[in-house]
């Protein structure tokens, strides 16, 4: 592929954005569902790629035609299918520079409601799975025990997490597993962003917000995603003379040196791992929360050196923001829609589970968890566990434009203790392997008990605390 279809493929994102804040200013319908333009422009771009409007095509200009991948060529389908990767690095690799680091109390006061609450959502999916594969699935329709497993895989993994554990699924000796789990990696997303984008309109609607309280009395220019005139503030700080650098290049730097710090620890515990165990359960973890280890590394340094105040919080986050932007919708455009066929029945009765339990955890666990913000909170770990961490900030943005809540700060600090077993981490790539080699019944127990945990710890610890 040359730098130009990447140039090329990253403007026409540009197009779809432009595109989606459009749409977003001149529909009443996209207003009142407080739909961003990222979400827009990505599923305008999903309606006109290569998984609709190029299946319809092809059925009239053959496999082989232009039109066969709708108006997007494969080559910018393949830039974009990278984006999501990328640029989650950053999102979680800003959270902190900038910021004045939290004490322990803090991650503690602030994360642990969201960590006991994805804790328990994401067991539970292991639960509700594997009872479902040892009822039903196994008996009825002869597929193996770790089949349970998959919903976890899908919804919390994604695309990513399943494409990574293809050779995992064949040498089980189930490689129908991959295309399950692709399936229910996308109906998660597109599932975590409807549903997501409903219960937000639900709790406005029901005064469960504390945000956007008054929906009916917002402005039309609110309504529309614009900044009122009286409240246009300044933006970011020159902090530097653009004849040395620009403001925006530097502190782009600062995050790119945080996630590259992010990078080598990952690297350096692999190496260790393989070294001292011979294992490489390590390569399963996803660079992301290394990346916000990196953020918090630098922000340390940066408390300590930075006399010239340099760095600019509200420059990191309009970076922070960009790149949502761009994963987002870049994320919905290149979700993969394809048919399950044999496995139909197996793989709906996993995904309306899987559903279900995350529904039933949202409405019965979320305000009971949740010390305050409970809908702006428990709306992007429902998005998590639906459909991957790039749909939970996407909610959470929606429900929290301007980030006044504690939402995004206890998102970011509970990956700290999440993303390293569930949601794609060492947990998630070694379940159907464990269920495989033991057995379901022990695999059950043990999910079991992290549910009770996290149940216990969210409801008679977190939940009470919001009584005194």
């Amino acid at each position: 592929m040359s730098p130009e279809q990447i140039g090329f493929a990253l403007l026409y994102l540009g197009l779809f954005l432009l595109i989606g804040k459009w749409i977003r200013m001149h529909s009443s319908f996209m207003q009142n569902l407080f739909l961003p333009a990222s979400v827009i422009g990505g599923f305008l771009a999903l309606l006109l790629g290569p998984e609709v409007l190029g299946r319809i095509l092809r059925n009239f200009t053959g496999e082989d035609s232009f039109w066969a991948t709708g108006i997007l060529t494969s080559e910018i389908m393949e830039v974009w299918s990278a984006l999501p990767g990328l640029m989650i690095n950053i999102v979680f690799a800003t959270l902190f520079i900038g910021t004045v680091l939290p004490n322990l109390k803090r991650i503690w006061d602030v994360g642990g409601p969201q960590l006991a609450f994805g804790w328990t959502l994401g067991w539970g999916q292991y639960v509700i799975g594997l009872l479902l594969a040892m009822l039903v699935l196994v008996p009825f329709y002869d597929m193996p025990p770790f089949i349970g497993a998959l919903i976890e895989i899908g919804f919390e993994g994604g695309h990513g997490t399943a494409a990574g554990l293809q050779d995992t699924f064949d040498e089980l000796g189930f490689p129908e597993a991959y295309d399950i789990a692709v399936g229910l990696a996308t109906v998660g997303i597109l599932t975590g962003v409807v549903a997501g984008i409903a219960l937000i309109n639900w709790g406005v609607r029901r005064n469960h917000t504390q945000v956007i309280t008054d929906a009916k009395g917002m402005s039309p220019t609110q309504k529309a995603g614009i900044v009122e005139f009286e409240d246009r503030g300044e933006g970011g700080k020159k902090t530097v003379r653009p004849e040395s650098i620009d403001t925006f290049t530097f502190h782009f730097t600062i995050v790119g040196l945080a996630i590259l710090v992010g990078y080598i620890i990952l690297q350096g515990i692999t190496w260790l791992e393989a070294s001292i165990f011979g294992s490489n359960f390590m390569t399963y973890v996803p660079l992301f929360p290394l990346a916000m280890i990196g953020g918090l590394i630098v922000q340390i340094f940066v408390s300590k050196f930075d006399i010239s105040e340099l760095v600019d919080r509200n420059t990191v986050t309009s970076i922070q923001g960009f790149s949502l932007d761009i994963l987002i919708a870049s994320a919905i455009a290149t979700v993969s829609i394809l048919v399950i066929g044999d496995y139909l029945v197996p793989f709906l009765l996993l995904a309306l589970f899987g559903i279900a339990w995350n529904l039933f955890g949202f409405f019965v666990f979320g305000p009971r968890m949740m010390p305050d913000y409970w809908l702006e909170r428990a709306v992007g770990d429902f998005g998590q566990s639906t459909g991957v961490t790039a749909t939970g900030l996407m909610l959470m943005r929606v429900a929290d434009p301007e980030m006044k809540s504690p939402a995004t700060e206890g998102f970011g600090y509970k990956q700290l203790v999440f993303e390293p077993f569930l949601g794609g981490g060492l947990v998630t790539a070694l379940s159907a392997p464990l269920v495989f080699m033991w057995g379901p019944i022990p695999f059950l127990i043990f999910s079991t008990v992290m549910l009770i945990v996290g149940i216990v710890v969210g409801l008679f610890y977190f939940g009470k605390r919001k009584l005194e």
